[in-house]
């Protein structure tokens, strides 16, 4: 086991890139789809399911935590990986893009945000340090440097302000971190669709310093087609050698085209989410369980597909457990659909190890455009 953070590229297809991350805790294999454990925990499931779908890495929030159960409570508790019975990496956000999301209950200023919890209205102050402390009392293993990230659309003038206040707040965040053997701090490339001012941001990080760097400010927004137009060019702006995380996304075409320009990470509570609400992902695309089509259906959401959901339950037992809102329904949708992207990914890196990436990805579209399977 490694005691120090670092990421080796084994193998590239185009600007796709296959390789691992190493760390204390554990390897990642890149390209790497990251489960969203908002709360410490991905919601109806285990931690031991989460890892048996495939998942190397979550991701915690800082917002979150902080205001509830508290990261000082979680580091007397012995640390978040303890907390969650997870012992394997984990990555939190700074908290920023959350508390963007307040909008009327916070205060931005360049020492930082000042907010109130939507949980209780009690108040507090997030800054560069603080955020920090936090990632730092729950033990993160990949740490993310604190920024602002305006929701899209916006005018270059105010995208510009945020993204310079991102930089300084990055090197301030840089300064917090200090030096911490076996620990990662990512910074984040802001800019908005503006490709001038994502190469001054980049510029910027580079010059701090960071054990990665996270493509932020994208998937708020501003659709598919500008999300790409950017990570046509911004990807290639961060240092090769680091991983790259694209923060928030996605939906398995998202993920599919961002692996295809260059993304090494991603994240998103899609799987999970879409789970609960009887949402469920397949290679045909996504399947809405509650249909009355699926009622009388015998057979499983995939026959392929090696999930304990497909492998013991029919689309007709998961449209009546969802309709009567029983608690199995989010547990067997969300450990389908968390196994289907961390198949993908498998699918993703075996095929840029191949030197095959352009096959798999025409492969993948065929078979989205066929639809879901017809009912009996």
């Amino acid at each position: 086991m490694t005691e120090r953070f670092a990421f080796d590229i084994h193998a590239t297809d185009g600007k796709a890139r296959t390789g691992v991350i190493s760390t204390p805790r554990g390897e990642i294999r890149t390209p790497a789809f990251m489960p969203v454990g908002t709360a410490a925990t991905v919601k109806a499931m285990l931690p031991d399911s989460v890892r048996a779908t495939g998942a190397d890495i979550l991701l915690g929030n800082t917002y979150h935590l902080m205001l509830r159960p508290t990261a000082e409570r979680i580091a007397a508790l012995g640390g978040l990986h303890k907390f969650m019975n997870w012992s394997r990496p984990i990555l939190t956000d700074s908290g920023g893009f959350q508390v963007m999301s307040l909008s009327a209950l916070r205060k931005l200023t360049e020492e930082g945000v000042r907010f109130s919890s939507h949980i209780d209205g009690s108040k507090h102050m997030l800054t560069p340090e603080r955020s920090m402390e936090i990632q730092r009392l729950l033990g993160s293993d990949i740490v993310m440097c604190f920024d602002e990230c305006p929701a899209l659309p916006a005018t270059d003038a105010a995208v510009a302000q945020s993204m310079r206040m991102s930089m300084r707040w990055a090197d301030r965040s840089r300064q917090a971190f200090g030096d911490r053997p076996g620990h990662a701090l990512f910074g984040i490339q802001q800019g908005g669709v503006n490709r001038d001012l994502r190469g001054e941001s980049a510029d910027a990080l580079r010059a701090i310093g960071f054990d990665g760097y996270a493509v932020g400010g994208l998937a708020v927004g501003e659709g598919q087609e500008a999300m790409f137009g950017v990570l046509d060019y911004a990807p290639d702006m961060l240092p090769d050698d680091k991983p790259r995380y694209l923060m928030g996304v996605g939906k398995p075409d998202d993920i599919v085209g961002a692996v295809e320009r260059g993304i090494d990470m991603m994240d998103c509570v899609l799987p999970s989410r879409s789970g609960r609400t009887g949402q469920v992902w397949t290679r045909r695309g996504p399947v809405a369980i509650k249909n009355a089509r699926h009622q009388n259906d015998p057979r499983p959401i995939d026959e392929a597909c090696t999930c304990p959901c497909c492998q013991g339950y029919s689309r007709a037992y998961l449209h009546h457990v969802f309709k009567a809102e029983e608690i199995i329904s989010s547990m067997l949708l969300t450990w389908h659909n968390l196994h289907y992207f961390q198949e993908l990914m498998q699918g993703l890196r075996d095929a840029i190890a191949a030197g095959k990436l352009a096959a798999f990805v025409a492969q993948f579209h065929a078979q989205r455009a066929q639809g879901d399977i017809e009912p009996l």
